[in-house]
């Protein structure tokens, strides 16, 4: 019993095979992970198919799907300048991945039996890697359109020389920290929220359990912080997809205009 009682917040983050429940040698393996990206990719698919129509009365899936693309645009033309459209297509697809991954993940689709949501922004593999991205694109703008002048990102223009002797350090180190940064806090987001409701939901579950009018009102006060942390969760990931589109679009203004 007591077993059976034990809360296991991290047992939702485990990545499993589908149809077994641990990982084998071979590097090809279609896993719970692999399954939610793919239910991510098919989201946005539809959201955007559905809002492709070009209607002259747009309805408001074709409203949603157009004030999205022009929120982003704007954000890339406001931070790089003439120059940001051409890098909308990646932070459009950076915004969209993990809004949506957030937004999916925060669904209630558990109490479904059988139903075992994954919150893929919630690894930070996935994150990082999206992260690290951005930072090659970073990197290839920059040494493509500036070639070695480009590490003059890291001196400040004026300075006196033992100025920029020491500065310039520390400016190369903060650089070099944004990918980590970068990907770090998307996944700190949805990692720890999620183990915020699944700590409550278990406490809504043993109190019912234990019963009497004690065990009833600690109930009812955990699924009332449940329904918080997930409108919360809702609200952060929202945020979470504009901070790495936003800081993106700054980073790549870096490259582009050396500020």
């Amino acid at each position: 019993m007591a077993g059976e009682a034990k809360i296991d917040p991290m047992h939702q983050f485990l990545i499993t095979p589908i149809g077994s429940d641990t990982l084998a040698a071979s590097p090809f393996q279609f896993t719970n992970s692999s399954l939610w990206m793919l239910i991510v990719f098919a989201a946005i698919l539809a959201f955007m198919w559905g809002g492709m129509k070009r209607q002259i009365v747009p309805g408001r899936w074709q409203v949603a799907v157009e004030g999205m693309t022009g929120f982003l645009d704007n954000i890339t033309r406001t931070s790089i300048g003439a120059e940001g459209r051409r890098y909308l297509p990646w932070v459009f697809t950076a915004f969209t991945f993990i809004l949506f991954s957030n937004w999916i993940g925060a669904m209630p689709f558990g109490i479904v039996p059988g139903a075992h949501p994954f919150t893929v922004t919630s690894q930070f593999s996935v994150t990082m890697f999206m992260s690290v991205l951005s930072f090659a694109i970073v990197l290839g703008v920059g040494f493509w359109k500036h070639g070695l002048h480009f590490f003059s990102l890291f001196v400040p223009a004026g300075a006196p020389l033992p100025v920029k002797l020491f500065v310039a350090p520390i400016e190369f180190v903060s650089f070099m920290v944004r990918p980590f940064s970068l990907g770090l806090r998307p996944f700190i987001a949805m990692f720890a929220g999620h183990v915020l409701l699944d700590v409550f939901g278990n406490f809504v579950v043993q109190g019912l359990n234990a019963g009497g009018p004690l065990g009833y009102a600690i109930s009812a006060l955990c699924f009332v912080a449940v329904i918080g942390v997930n409108a919360l969760e809702l609200l952060v990931g929202a945020i979470q997809a504009y901070v790495f589109a936003l800081l993106t679009a700054l980073y790549i203004n870096d490259a582009v205009n050396l500020h």
